[in-house]
């Protein structure tokens, strides 16, 4: 969008330069001809259409830098979310690290792969994290979490997260 308006500013300044020029070569007392009115039209028309192009992509980045702060602090508490359920659940390193790439939609041959362990080590931790939580797979994991996040304001950062009053799973 920035190019585009770019490249009608430097339309409009040549039709500046044409509309000059024409109004040098007037004869004295002389008025303006019909084509010098539509090249002035014209170009009013193009110097306003950059003026509203730029309001727009102003909103259009001011919109999206709003977008990438919000999106970066449900990142955040999703997070910070994880880590506070695990703490409550008194996951391992190792089983929290699981639940993470489970939580992420990994399968449980990739998150062994990734960790570099057997696919029964990473079930037996499976397990054990939905034995701690006294959740039932990885569905009501996922769901959980996202219900915690959209039952209320983002926790700050830091703070611990705080589980709604009443939930669906429980």
């Amino acid at each position: 969008l920035a190019a585009l308006m770019i490249l009608q500013a430097v339309c409009a300044a040549l039709f500046v330069i044409d509309i000059i020029d024409d109004l040098a070569e007037l004869p004295s007392g002389g008025g303006m001809t019909t084509h010098m009115m539509i090249e002035l039209f014209a170009n009013a028309g193009l110097i306003l259409a950059i003026v509203v192009e730029g309001l727009f992509l102003r909103r259009l980045l001011r919109q999206q830098a709003r977008t990438e702060k919000a999106l970066s602090a449900a990142s955040g508490a999703l997070h910070d979310l994880m880590q506070d359920y695990f703490a409550q659940w008194g996951l391992t390193a190792a089983e929290a690290d699981v639940a993470g790439f489970t939580i992420k939609g990994f399968s449980i041959a990739e998150i062994a792969a990734m960790r570099q362990s057997a696919e029964g080590t990473v079930k037996s931790q499976l397990n054990a994290i939905y034995r701690k939580s006294g959740l039932s797979g990885r569905g009501q994991l996922v769901s959980l979490l996202i219900e915690d996040l959209l039952s209320g304001p983002l926790p700050v950062a830091g703070a611990p997260a705080l589980r709604p009053a009443k939930s669906v799973l429980d």
